[in-house]
């Protein structure tokens, strides 16, 4: 079976609306896996140029799936050792929460494999 690397990527300026309020980023972070392939997200990596904690989370469909919390001024690198299929037609999106008013900038890189 032949896979294909998937990446969602980039640094993005923010301005938080409030750690229960996620705001999308920019349409570059969603994807939807292809009819008649599978998706497997393997990693994260992020940094956050802010003062405050900031929360990336992952949806599927629109439902979280995994929280990458990132602390002030801080980056994490976190490999997905709960590996999960996600199938055809799902949509994953990357939102980002952050306490109301803080700004600052995310750098994201999130790998996922598609076959």
């Amino acid at each position: 079976m032949s896979s294909t690397p998937h990446f969602l990527q980039g640094v993005f300026d923010f301005t938080g609306k409030g750690l229960a309020a996620p705001v999308s980023l920019d349409a570059g972070l969603r994807y939807v896996v292809p009819a008649g392939l599978t998706a497997q997200p393997l990693y994260f990596r992020g940094g956050n140029s802010s003062a405050e904690l900031i929360v990336l989370t992952l949806l599927r469909d629109g439902k979280p799936m995994r929280l990458f919390p990132i602390g002030a001024q801080a980056s994490v690198n976190v490999p997905l050792r709960v590996v999960e299929d996600i199938d055809a037609d799902v949509t994953l999106e990357l939102v980002l929460a952050a306490p109301d008013g803080a700004s600052g900038q995310v750098v994201i890189d999130f790998g996922m494999v598609v076959f």
